[in-house]
């Protein structure tokens, strides 16, 4: 713990506010330019001053995410750029280009941050008020067969469902629900398509397919398609849908 905090406070010492607009330049020196860094760096010092009490860490964070919320998050369609390159980009349709696997990253760390984060810190509201907003933005996009595609808002270009976004929006969907902050009634439906949904998204030998590869750009993925970032999302989905029908059987009074 003293050499992981000794890290900690060198990068918030090292860290300069420095413009975001050059993605590639800027993210080496710690800047959450990139909107799936959200899930990376938000909840580790979340949690740090969780173990150590030290409101420091909680505060360094929160600048940071709300720094990187104001230059990526489009207020008119509740999601997020993945990194400035995407601003002025878009898809076959015409649409702006979200990924799926980029905003689940965010919705994950929402629930990480949110986790650990005390009743009473100042800004909490606005992260349950983000985490509600995007909550409601992704279920209104959610297809039928119960998956999101790569790229959310053109799901026409992107046939087949992706995996890692899926398995994210079902974790942090039900996690709402099970922590009170999402309305059972209206998302219950939304996280049961998307949980059988990725069950099916298992193959015989019991690889999880239907996961885009590595990179930036929304991509096409195909049943045979596999990463460990896919099989991590699963399984963070499924723990948390276990929550939730234990929460449902518990209230019927099932065993």
């Amino acid at each position: 713990l003293k050499s992981s905090s000794k890290a900690f406070k060198k990068v918030m010492e090292d860290n300069l506010d420095v413009d975001m607009t050059d993605h590639l330049a800027v993210c080496w020196s710690g800047e959450w330019s990139w909107c799936d860094s959200l899930f990376m760096g938000p909840p580790a010092f979340a949690k740090l001053y969780d173990v150590t009490g030290d409101k420091k860490y909680l505060d360094f964070m929160n600048r940071k995410w709300w720094k990187a919320h104001r230059f990526l998050y489009d207020r008119a369609e509740m999601l997020f750029y993945r990194n400035a390159g995407y601003f002025n980009k878009k898809e076959i349709n015409g649409e702006k280009v979200f990924l799926s696997r980029a905003n689940g990253a965010v919705m994950a760390g929402l629930v990480r941050v949110l986790e650990v984060m005390p009743k009473d810190y100042p800004d909490r509201p606005k992260y349950t008020q983000l985490f509600k907003e995007m909550s409601a933005k992704v279920s209104s996009i959610q297809q039928e067969d119960g998956f999101w595609r790569a790229s959310l808002l053109d799901p026409a270009s992107f046939s087949g469902g992706e995996t890692t976004g899926t398995g994210l929006f079902c974790y942090a969907l039900a996690w709402g629900i099970n922590n009170g902050l999402l309305n059972e009634k209206n998302y219950s439906p939304i996280v049961k398509k998307s949980i059988n949904a990725l069950m099916r998204s298992v193959d015989a030998d019991g690889k999880v397919g239907w996961t885009e590869g590595l990179g930036q750009d929304p991509k096409k993925v195909q049943a045979g398609d596999s990463e460990v970032y896919g099989v991590g999302a699963f399984l963070l989905a499924g723990s948390e849908v276990y929550k939730l029908l234990c929460k449902v059987q518990s209230s019927s009074g099932k065993e």
